[in-house]
């Protein structure tokens, strides 16, 4: 494995030279332009269907080439990220000090569990020299006009379809959107009962060339995905007329993956990203699109209860990245620990393990996954997890309604029972089912659904 040190010093510049857009009959697609030179440029692809009802030129529409430009500021940090050049120079668009200091902030806290994870110490000030020499774009600022319509990213699993059956009766229309669509994200779509006509897919194509860097040795790790989805759901909502971008990140999201540091495998799902990004549109953009997590006064504890009563996505929705291409839960990851564990007070064992393939608590392997999900270990997994004060409270609730039933404890959850921690979680407080976090960007009708859906109507003060 190349050093970090090393590498920066062999390649001390990286370039966003420009990007390339193909406006074709049915879509638009946007080619960027990187490189790191002495080492290899990049080409990723980004494909977008059009509205021909109502087609936008980009040509003639400065917020539209914002927005591409924008997308490509985030695409650039996957390509960055193999060498860590120290100076970036940005050619493809303008910057602001302001926004300068925005995109430092989002590629340092984003890349947090990258340098975590690769032993890298660095700071905000000495990790990145961003530049920018690109010029204005032409074009009028024409802002979106419409009042109504929502898109919803889907992802496949248990969060974006609770945001498709709350806002059903909204009265907006819904139309959903895919990154790289598969087995699942579709399935949701299916299930939900939108019609496919309804239903936006994006494609995105990485560069080879940097996959190949990766297997020679070079950095890689994680990077903050979601803020690829919001620049490119914002790009999506934008050439199809719509009003809102409704998202389903919760509260839980929060919480940082190392205890007592800013290293958060979700930062970008974070309510800290979230604000920030809606800021930033409106200051540096401009669209008119309302940016918003539907699930944000939520914690994954109250989403797994709401989503144990939404039976027809029990059998085709999936969270495990391990087995993502292959549209299963692969029965052995921590991310699977964690979706059965925080369903297991809501839904009897022998379904949960119908729809997993196997009792993923009756296998000693996972027991540290366990003990990280339970904050037993300090170090949460690198996975889009809850938070351990709710993962504990599930397994208590689960301990407590197995026990009344007479049933004997799976192997992990008769360990857990006569470890200490178990005594400070038991018995459950009433709070976990009522919380509310009222750090969120919901306007008032959204709330009111989510009010009337989760809370009896009336909000927690």
């Amino acid at each position: 494995m190349k050093t970090f040190e090393s590498l920066r010093k062999t390649y001390p510049v990286f370039l966003y030279k420009n990007h390339t857009i193909l406006d074709a009959e049915n879509e638009l697609q946007v080619t960027y332009h990187f490189e790191i030179p002495g080492l290899s440029a990049f080409d990723p692809t980004w494909r977008f269907p059009k509205n021909n009802t109502d087609p936008i030129r980009w040509t003639d529409n400065k917020t539209l080439q914002t927005i591409i430009f924008g997308l490509g500021m985030v695409e650039l940090i996957s390509y960055w990220k193999t060498a860590c050049p120290p100076k970036v120079i940005v050619s493809a668009g303008p910057l602001t000090k302001a926004q300068i200091r925005w995109w430092k902030e989002l590629y340092y806290l984003g890349l947090g569990e990258f340098f975590y994870t690769n032993h890298i110490e660095t700071s905000i000030d000495a990790f990145m020299e961003l530049i920018s020499d690109g010029e204005d774009f032409s074009g009028e600022e024409i802002p979106s006009h419409a009042s109504r319509g929502c898109l919803i990213p889907v992802g496949g699993g248990k969060d974006s379809a609770c945001t498709i059956e709350l806002l059903k009766n909204s009265g907006h229309p819904l139309k959903t959107y895919i990154l790289n669509p598969r087995g699942a994200t579709l399935k949701t779509v299916e299930a939900a009962g939108i019609s496919s006509r309804d239903s936006i897919h994006a494609r995105r194509t990485l560069d080879a060339r940097m996959l190949a860097l990766n297997k020679e040795g070079f950095l890689n790790g994680h990077t903050p995905f979601s803020a690829l989805v919001a620049f490119s759901s914002l790009m999506t909502a934008y050439l199809h007329g719509l009003r809102y971008i409704a998202l389903s990140n919760e509260s839980s999201a929060n919480e940082s993956t190392v205890a007592g540091s800013t290293v958060n495998h979700q930062y970008s799902k974070s309510f800290k990203f979230e604000l920030d990004f809606h800021n930033y549109e409106r200051e540096f953009i401009n669209s008119g699109i309302y940016y918003f997590s539907m699930l944000r006064p939520l914690s994954e504890f109250q989403i797994a209860k709401y989503f144990a009563g939404a039976t027809a996505y029990h059998d085709i929705f999936r969270s495990c990245n391990a087995g993502s291409k292959q549209d299963l839960w692969c029965g052995h990851c921590p991310k699977c620990l964690f979706v059965f564990l925080i369903l297991s007070p809501f839904l009897e064992h022998k379904r949960l393990t119908e729809i997993f393939g196997r009792d993923l608590t009756d296998d000693p392997e996972l027991l540290e996954d366990f003990e990280k999900l339970t904050g037993i270990q300090e170090e949460k997994p690198f996975e889009c997890v809850g938070s351990r004060d709710e993962v504990n409270a599930a397994v208590c609730l689960t301990i407590e309604r197995m026990e009344n039933a007479k049933e004997s404890l799976p192997a992990l959850l008769s360990w857990y029972r006569s470890h200490p921690v178990y005594e400070r979680y038991f018995p459950v407080r009433n709070a976990y089912y009522h919380y509310y976090d009222s750090a969120h960007l919901l306007p008032e009708p959204f709330l009111r659904l989510l009010a009337d859906a989760c809370y009896g109507g009336k909000l927690p003060c």
